[in-house]
């Protein structure tokens, strides 16, 4: 084991960074995940990740942007009038039980106090991040109080209150004055492509921008990576493996469900197919929804995903950043045992910053110390959990996607248009 000071964070940095955050934020009290935004900035605090500088520049490596609040023209983007009319009103006493459970806010998302306020403060945040990238502030923007893609338009859904991913797909989808012409040419819109590694389906983002009738290009593709079976969380015929040959298929809404168990050998296994995905669409912005409720250790058990080593979530984070060309924005997601996610969230802003911290890096002492016995370490290791993915599975996974590809390039490439 080893500890970590502003020294060791220190390393020469290959990209830009901005990192949004804000006391209301880190106070939320989301019912879901009380008190994990605080554990979060938290420990990339006691990090030094905030005070981190460059030797040679004297640059810090993250410069840490303060979120608006998002105002209701912004949220009307995409939400409907009467979900936020509803919801950010702060003088219901949500007793309407039709009201109630019209917009969502029964069972897994109850109202809360100053719901409103959080509603507008996640949105504004992952936007204030969305701003920096368009304005050619930076090449990689963090907002892990952001990646709420349960959310629907007109309600809310498995413990997410506002569509934030849906609002940044379609602020980053215009023309951002600020970026170059090398980067993007005038000739083409900016495609913007959604990765989300959530062990839940992303159905509220898939479901927004899914149109299997168009035989047209689209500037948006969402990839999504997770588990499905017969009642798991969200039901959705989106969530099956993505198949050419079924009429309702779309190649700019794709699906890659994978089984119990998934580790770091199978994650290493389907890397090529991701990576050839975006190879093929090329966007110029990557969102990824960072969810670590895959991770082992999770309440959700359903994989055995790790932070470190081949294959690992911190693998494919790395290669996501080093590798591809797009400007990206990273959010967070689920993740039930907040510790992990403190720990998952920081070692994932140690990469983005272009400074790995070894997985056994001791965690400093601070007041949240407690909560990550009994290693006191940085790292989430593997369990035991058997990975169901098998040999037969895998290669139809990677058949299904060989045709996938040719179907996305043949759309890219025949009805692109100005795209």
């Amino acid at each position: 084991m080893r500890s970590v000071d502003d020294s060791e964070v220190s390393a020469r940095l290959s990209s830009r960074v901005v990192y949004v955050v804000s006391e209301e934020l880190a106070s939320s009290l989301l019912p879901s995940n009380k008190n994990r935004s605080f554990l979060v900035h938290s420990l990339a605090t006691a990090l030094c990740q905030f005070k981190a500088t460059n030797p040679e520049s004297g640059q810090k490596y993250l410069r840490v942007l303060r979120p608006r609040r998002a105002t209701a023209r912004e949220l009307l983007v995409y939400h409907t009038r009467d979900y936020l009319e509803y919801a950010l009103n702060p003088s219901r006493d949500y007793q309407d039980q039709s009201q109630i459970a019209e917009f969502g806010l029964e069972d897994d998302c109850p109202p809360f106090h100053n719901m409103h306020e959080y509603i507008q403060l996640v949105a504004g945040a992952t936007l204030t991040a969305v701003e920096a990238l368009k304005d050619d502030v930076c090449d990689i923007a963090i907002c892990w109080d952001g990646g709420r893609h349960h959310a629907q338009k007109s309600k809310a859904s498995g413990f997410c209150y506002v569509a934030d991913c849906v609002l940044a797909i379609l602020a980053l989808k215009k023309r951002p004055p600020a970026i170059t012409t090398d980067t993007l040419p005038a000739t083409r819109k900016p495609r913007v492509m959604y990765v989300d590694l959530d062990v839940h389906f992303s159905d509220a983002v898939s479901q927004a921008f899914y149109n299997a009738s168009s035989t047209a290009s689209s500037q948006i593709l969402t990839l999504s990576i997770h588990y499905t079976s017969p009642g798991f969380f969200p039901p959705s015929f989106l969530s099956d493996l993505s198949n050419p040959d079924d009429p309702t298929f779309d190649p700019f809404t794709l699906s890659l469900p994978l089984k119990a168990g998934a580790s770091n050998r199978t994650f290493a296994r389907i890397w090529p197919i991701v990576n050839g995905i975006e190879n093929t669409f090329n966007p110029d912005f990557i969102v990824i929804q960072c969810g670590v409720d895959g991770l082992a250790g999770d309440p959700v058990a359903t994989w055995n995903w790790c932070l470190g080593g081949e294959g690992s979530l911190g693998s494919w984070l790395e290669k996501m950043l080093r590798q591809w060309r797009g400007k990206k924005l990273l959010l967070g997601g689920g993740g039930y045992n907040s510790a992990n996610a403190a720990r998952a969230w920081a070692y994932l802003t140690s990469i983005a910053m272009g400074n790995p911290l070894p997985p056994d890096t001791d965690i400093p002492e601070h007041r949240a110390l407690p909560l990550y016995q009994p290693s006191f370490t940085l790292d989430v290791p593997a369990g035991n959990m058997q990975d169901e993915n098998s040999e037969e599975y895998l290669l139809e996974v990677e058949r299904c996607f060989e045709r996938v590809r040719e179907v996305l390039n043949c759309r890219l490439t025949c009805g692109a248009g100005s795209l």
